[in-house]
């Protein structure tokens, strides 16, 4: 491989050289700037978040310059003439100035808005890549535990911010938070008067979200947002499965030019559709709903997608209550608000290592899975999937018996059946499906393709025909690793010992789960064993790049 492998612009080389001189940086930049990455449309979901979190701090910025984060009580004399003479807090007075009084203001809240659910539909959507195709097995269970970070501090942190305006809606948001936080025994009520400096609506709650929403939070996400990069850095990127690529090489595009770029101009695309929507699609109305006053609701008071599952799981429960040792045990707040949900983040964090204890698999994964090769991941996946669509919608149920014209009960009764029925049901026929697919993979190897050509034959039968697949295909369809079962509780050695992992009730249930995993569809003999035939070479094709071990080559055809 050639030195000038990657052009370095004259005026670039000039300034590394002069920073080299000084900071010996030299070999890091170099390391960077011929850094593979591989070029799949969903490896761009990740970049998704990075970029909406950037537009978050640089509208959140302009925005705080502007914000009044204090409770004490003030007579609105402003622009928005309908709330004139009404006593409010001074963070909803400053947001109704930012709205209608600052230059840009309204248009910088309402791109802040989105950006923030661009940030967490990218996390979401992100984070369901990931799981689907296997991307969080070995090495990369740490970046996967700090993605589920990054999705909690996420929530926290949209949570506080839609909540400092001091309006009608964020209140009750509020008010909701201070009732679930209080239902924690012992410690709840502590914790609850610490937080708002007092009884429910309290003095202090304002300025104290102001600084976990400007300081803390963000500092905490941007901490883990780098410590991801770094990790992902170090240890490559994964890739999908198809010629040329092998577990110990990356195919794909250098980071610069082509990443760099590509990722400026992603920002700028991300950053339009952005001011489209702040433009033309109105968000958070604050001077609609009002200033917060405890002794007022309204109909149809939903929170962001994101904490919409807290919402539906709260009116969900039933109204369960116990008495234990004097103290009462609000269970209708404590199982929805806080057990469901904590076991949804806690589950999630110890997947990659529960599937890789019922598999028994430690090897190192660069490739990822097809999800039809992965039944029981898939399958759990859809039926989470299924569970959480069925809060969010309960979490709407006024607005859904009322449109629909349904009793209210009824709808939460549908909910709480499907909360149970529907992820169950979700799961058996996801699983089903993944294996009628691997079958139709193992019929494409053996058969061919069909190609929508009928011809009768002489004797008057009816085919169509086929043709082989290509070598493009067969990587792909070849590309489904065979997990080998575990030894079972009625195995023994040559002594007659059963293998120590298969004892007692925890190798039961390892059992269990190993036969879950292990399940197939049967592939005919001499297929799905590995990679076909010419994965070892990779094919440049003046473009591409092809990272192996250190080393890459750009535009080559390189034995790895």
């Amino acid at each position: 491989m050639s030195d000038d492998a990657v052009k370095i612009p004259p005026a670039v080389s000039g300034v590394g050289g002069w920073l080299d001189d000084r900071f010996h940086g030299a070999k890091g930049t170099r390391v960077l700037m011929r850094k593979v990455f591989p070029d799949h449309w969903s490896f761009m979901l990740g970049e998704i978040a990075l970029w909406s979190f950037v537009i978050l701090l640089l509208t959140g910025t302009y925005l705080a310059l502007f914000f009044s984060p204090s409770a004490a009580p003030v007579v609105y004399h402003g622009s928005y003439t309908k709330l004139d003479g009404i006593s409010m807090s001074q963070a909803y007075q400053s947001t109704l100035n930012i709205s209608f009084d600052i230059r840009g203001g309204l248009l910088i809240r309402q791109i802040h808005h989105w950006a923030a659910l661009m940030f967490m539909i990218a996390i979401f959507a992100h984070m369901t890549r990931v799981f689907f195709t296997g991307a969080y097995r070995k090495p990369r269970e740490i970046n996967w535990l700090i993605g589920i970070g990054l999705l909690t501090l996420g929530m926290l942190e949209g949570l506080f911010g839609y909540s400092l305006p001091d309006d009608q809606l964020s209140g009750a948001g509020l008010r909701i938070l201070f009732g679930v936080f209080e239902g924690i025994p012992i410690v709840g009520t502590y914790l609850m008067f610490f937080l708002f400096g007092g009884q429910f609506p309290g003095t202090d709650i304002i300025p104290r979200m102001y600084i976990l929403h400007v300081f803390l939070i963000p500092g905490l996400i941007l901490a883990l947002v780098t410590a991801h990069l770094f990790i992902m850095f170090h240890q490559k990127h994964t890739q999908m499965p198809m010629k040329g690529n092998t577990e110990k090489n990356v195919v794909g595009q250098p980071f610069f030019p082509y990443f760099l770029l590509k990722g400026q101009a992603w920002f700028f695309f991300i950053f339009g559709a952005l001011v489209v929507l702040a433009t033309f699609a109105q968000i958070n109305p604050i001077w609609l709903y009002g200033p917060y006053t405890p002794l007022a609701i309204s109909a149809a008071s939903q929170p962001d997608f994101y904490m919409g599952i807290l919402e539906g799981a709260l009116r969900m429960m039933p109204a369960w209550e116990i008495n234990f040792l004097g103290h009462t045990l609000s269970l209708s707040v404590l199982i929805p608000g806080l057990l469901i949900i904590g076991l949804f983040f806690t589950a999630a964090a110890i997947w990659p290592f529960f599937e890789q204890w019922a598999t028994g698999d430690k090897s190192f994964h660069n490739i990822n899975d097809r999800p039809r090769n992965a039944p029981v991941r898939t399958a759990v996946g859809v039926g989470v999937i299924c569970w959480y669509l069925i809060l969010l919608l309960e979490g709407a149920n006024d607005v859904i018996a009322d449109r629909f014209d349904i009793p209210l009960y009824t709808v939460t009764w549908i909910a709480r059946v499907a909360f149970f029925v529907v992820p169950v049901a979700a799961y058996f026929a996801t699983k089903r499906i993944c294996l009628a697919l691997q079958r139709k993979d193992a019929n494409m190897l053996v058969h061919g393709v069909e190609i929508g050509i009928i011809r009768q034959l002489p004797n008057g039968e009816f085919i169509e025909e086929e043709r082989p697949v290509t070598e493009e295909e067969r990587a792909i369809l070849e590309s489904k690793q065979v997990i080998e079962p575990l030894p079972a509780p009625e195995d023994v050695d040559e002594n007659g010992v059963p293998a120590p992992a298969a004892r007692g009730p925890l190798g039961f249930a390892r059992q269990l789960a190993n036969r879950a995993f292990t399940e197939t569809a049967a592939i005919p003999e001499g297929h799905g064993d590995g990679h076909g035939p010419g994965h070892e070479a990779v094919e440049g094709n003046g473009h591409g790049a092809i990272e192996g071990g250190e080393h890459a080559a750009i535009g080559s055809h390189e034995e790895q």
